[in-house]
């Protein structure tokens, strides 16, 4: 029972949409027809207001590391649940029809949370693919890898099988995003999509 509401505390707290709420309140236009129509930090960056990306990005990333954290003192063991809880809310929000986001800052929260040093991993390969790149699908798919990697490099494997859950996750939400990569046509950050 502890891990149902594990999930469910994660959920529902991933399931706030921050970067909807922020372009909403500073009047920077519906998200939701703007670039992907994402709820994400990339495509609060579209509406080019970079300080409400970065605040989207670290407020997504906080949710996930919340949910963890809160989980860690309520249930215990049934913490990692409440990890993928939370980016299964960001991704598949009740309140917005069960479209959201991604769901990579809120990885970044919850990994950080689950362990730090898969957390610090995850920021690394994230930034590096960025600075190389300018994708930010590719990079924060190659993050979402790394972090499973590390857990197992670093012999968590009470969190490896939920960073492997949430990996896939992220993934298939990205498939678009690889089609483009195939052809050559994903957009790079700053640039017009």
């Amino acid at each position: 029972m502890e891990g149902f509401y594990a999930l469910a505390l994660g959920y529902l707290l991933g399931s706030v949409p921050f970067g909807l709420i922020l372009t909403n309140v500073f009047g920077d236009g519906n998200l939701r027809e703007i670039g992907s129509g994402n709820i994400g930090a990339t495509n609060v960056l579209r509406t080019g207001n970079k300080g409400l990306a970065a605040a989207t990005l670290l407020l997504d990333g906080a949710k996930g590391f919340l949910a963890v954290w809160l989980a860690w003192r309520l249930f215990a063991a049934a913490a990692p649940l409440a990890g993928l809880g939370a980016v299964l809310g960001h991704c598949f929000p009740v309140w917005l029809q069960f479209r959201g986001g991604k769901g990579v800052a809120t990885t970044l929260g919850v990994s950080l949370a689950l362990a730090w040093p898969v957390g610090l991993a995850y920021a690394a390969f994230w930034l590096v693919m960025l600075a190389l790149t300018r994708i930010s699908s590719l990079s924060g798919m190659v993050a979402a890898m790394a972090a499973p990697v590390t857990a197992w490099l670093i012999g968590r494997r009470d969190i490896e099988w939920v960073l492997v859950a949430i990996m896939l996750v992220v993934i298939w939400l990205h498939r678009g995003n690889i089609a483009r990569l195939r052809a050559g046509t994903e957009p790079r950050v700053g640039q017009k999509s």
